[in-house]
């Protein structure tokens, strides 16, 4: 049954989404050294206010559907969970609508919800089991995990094509879960045209007619305004609930060349897809500013350790020489360092220090007596490398200003 009432576009859209969206939340981690999840921190903290003040506005507005308040609509919601699998329902909710028709479904903290507004009840109160239709397409994105999976999808639901694409697949999921719920197709369309033309005409829309308008809406602007919507027309959507096995007209080829230029924006419509583009954008300029420099610091201080370490041999040879003798060798050779050791690092004998040119500037070792003994410490001649000096020979006095 499940599979019945998934649309066959859903599960690969819904794939390939989920994999862009890891493979880019990884790629914006880890590259700005983990500094994202500061960002993100913050926008969970947000999301959990905005949130909470909704459920707790919820629970302290609406009325909760149970035994005791609303038996009648709280039975038909639990035979829609029933029909569709749901062993542990929802908290449900009746919301004054102040006007506005249709339902949704939330979560917070791991706990879902659905809300039914009551101008919606109060509409279809002369149909049987016609709310079931919108309890059932709320109950479908619970089900289908559509409120849990969005976070993962997130970083690339905003691309065009793709990201509406995969929003109206859910919508028609959706509208398969909602017909599942009613005793026939023909109550679950009258109960959508509740959308389309009110609480009253609903009554005499002749669905059939609705459906077949789809054929007069196929042109240049039509395909182009449903491709960046995150919402199929109303009459294909119709269409489906009657005959689920309808196939739709084309496209306008055309459509599809301007809509690759417009990002996905939701129910903000299309044209507010270029303001959440330049949002990304620059939330994206300044986690590069951020952690762009922290990496370069990283790598370079990671590319001086290397050069450190791998002078270890020299730096003790000469300390061990000049302990012995109390004098500079002439030389790396006479201090005992053979071989390519001695032809990679530059030695000055005027102060015993050891040098190497590196893509960054020149990085230098420098001896100082203490107490009798050679200790070593680096220097750099650039202020990126003195930034970047490694912790291990970082002298007292060098600073990363």
């Amino acid at each position: 049954m499940d599979k019945k009432l998934v649309y066959p576009r859903e599960k690969t859209l819904g794939t390939i989404t989920l994999v862009l969206g890891i493979i880019v939340w990884i790629l914006v981690v880890v590259g700005t050294l983990g500094t994202a999840l500061i960002y993100l921190l913050f926008g969970f903290i947000g999301y959990l206010f905005a949130q909470s003040a909704l459920i707790a506005w919820l629970r302290g507005t609406g009325a909760r559907l149970s035994e005791e308040q609303l038996p009648q609509l709280y039975h038909q919601y639990l035979g829609c969970c029933e029909k569709l699998g749901i062993k542990e329902p929802p908290e449900a909710y009746l919301l004054q609508g102040d006007g506005l028709m249709n339902a949704f479904a939330t979560r917070f903290l791991g706990r879902n919800f659905v809300i039914v507004l009551s101008d919606t009840v109060d509409a279809v109160q002369d149909l049987p089991d016609g709310v079931n239709f919108y309890f059932g397409h709320e109950l479908g994105h619970i089900k289908q995990g559509h409120l849990t999976g969005h976070f993962w999808r997130a970083p690339v639901l905003w691309l065009p094509l793709i990201g509406a694409a995969y929003s109206r697949a859910r919508e028609y999921t959706c509208d398969m879960h909602g017909a599942a719920c009613c005793t026939s197709p023909e109550v679950a369309a009258r109960a959508m045209a509740v959308l389309a033309v009110g609480a009253q005409k609903w009554r005499s829309v002749n669905l059939v007619s609705y459906a077949r308008q789809t054929l007069a809406n196929r042109g240049f602007f039509p395909s182009l305004h449903e491709l960046i919507s995150g919402y199929p027309w109303l009459t294909k959507r119709v269409a489906r609930i009657l005959n689920p096995d309808i196939k739709m007209p084309g496209r306008n080829p055309f459509a599809y060349v301007l809509a690759l230029f417009v990002p996905f924006a939701g129910r903000a419509g299309g044209a507010a897809g270029f303001v959440i583009l330049m949002m990304m954008v620059a939330a994206i300029g300044v986690l590069a500013a951020v952690g762009m420099p922290a990496y370069q610091e990283y790598k370079t201080r990671t590319e001086l350790t290397g050069y450190w370490n791998d002078a270890a041999g020299a730096r003790n040879a000469l300390g061990a020489y000049y302990q012995s003798r109390e004098e500079v060798p002439d030389t790396l050779q006479d201090a005992g360092v053979r071989g390519d050791l001695a032809q990679r690092f530059e030695y000055d004998s005027s102060n015993m220090s050891l040098s190497i040119d590196t893509r960054l500037g020149t990085f230098t070792m420098l001896p100082s007596e203490v107490d009798g003994r050679v200790q070593w410490h680096c220097d750099g001649d650039t202020r990126r490398m003195k930034k970047a000096l490694p912790l291990t020979c970082r002298g007292e006095d060098d600073s990363a200003d």
